[in-house]
C-alpha cells in the first residue's frame, strides 16, 4: 500500500495518491479540509470531518486533491455544514451529464492526478476566490489563538464569525479551533517531541488533555497515530 502527496497548482491545495491492499488501513484524521477524489469510475466529495473516517478495505487506486480549510466550499459548490462527516458523489452537488464526462475524462487518462487537478483549476477559474477573511481565520487559529481574540482582531462578532465557520469550514470556530491544535500536536509529535513537551507546544493543558483530545477526535492514542 503506497501513499504520496505534492503541492497543486491551486492556491493551498494537495494532491494525493492512495494505491494498493490494506487489511486495516490507516484513518484519516480531522483537518478541516475538503477533498475532491476519484476512484475508477467515480466522482466523490469528502467534507470536513469532525472524527476518524476509515477508508473502505480492497485493493483499489484513489486520487484526490485536499483544498485547504474554507475553499473548498466555493469550488466545489456547496457549503461545508452540509457535507459534515459525509461521503457523497459528486452528481449529487453538480449536473450528473457533467459529472459523467469529467468521469470518463479522468477514467480515460494517462495520469489521473494530472486530469483530477485540471478539473480542480478549470473549476477554480471559473468560481470566485475565498474571502481572504477565511484564510486569517484559519492561520489565527492555528497558531493557536483563542476564538474571541481572532474574532476581536478580524472585526468579527462571535455569532457572525460562527455562521462564517459553518459556511466555511462546517463547523464553529472551536471545534475547528480544536482540529488545527490536534494538527499542530501530531507534527510534533512525528518530529519525535516528546508528548509533555508536544502538550505544552499544542497548547494543551498538560499531556492527559492531549491524550484524550486525540482519541475523542482520532480515535486512538497518539502513540498508534505516529507509528
Amino acid at each position: 500500500m503506497g501513499y504520496a502527496e505534492w503541492g497543486a497548482r491551486t492556491a493551498g491545495s494537495v494532491v494525493w495518491t492512495l494505491t494498493g491492499h490494506a487489511d486495516d488501513p490507516a484513518p484519516v484524521l480531522p483537518d478541516g479540509c475538503m477533498d475532491l477524489i476519484w476512484t475508477e469510475g467515480r466522482l466523490m466529495v469528502a467534507g470536513p470531518d469532525t472524527r476518524a473516517y476509515r477508508p473502505e478495505r480492497g485493493a483499489r487506486r484513489y486520487v484526490g486533491i485536499r483544498f485547504s480549510p474554507g475553499t473548498g466550499p466555493s469550488l466545489l459548490g456547496a457549503p461545508a455544514h452540509t457535507l459534515r462527516n459525509l461521503r457523497v458523489d459528486l452528481a449529487d452537488l453538480w449536473p450528473a451529464a457533467e459529472v459523467r464526462r469529467l468521469t470518463a475524462e479522468v477514467d480515460g487518462a494517462e495520469d489521473p492526478a494530472t486530469a483530477l487537478e485540471a478539473i480542480a483549476l478549470r473549476r477554480a477559474a471559473e468560481t470566485e476566490p475565498p474571502d481572504p477573511l477565511l484564510a486569517a481565520v484559519v492561520a489565527r487559529l492555528a497558531a493557536g489563538q483563542s476564538v474571541a481574540a481572532t474574532a476581536d482582531a478580524l472585526g468579527l462578532g462571535a455569532r457572525r464569525l460562527h455562521r462564517r465557520s459553518l459556511t466555511a469550514f462546517g463547523y464553529g470556530p472551536k471545534t475547528l479551533a480544536r482540529i488545527l491544535r490536534l494538527q499542530r500536536a501530531l507534527a510534533l509529535a512525528r518530529q519525535g517531541t516528546p508528548f509533555a513537551a508536544t502538550a505544552a507546544h499544542a497548547g494543551y493543558a498538560d499531556q492527559a488533555h492531549l491524550a484524550r483530545d486525540v482519541r475523542e477526535l482520532a480515535g486512538a492514542p497518539l502513540s498508534s497515530l505516529i507509528r
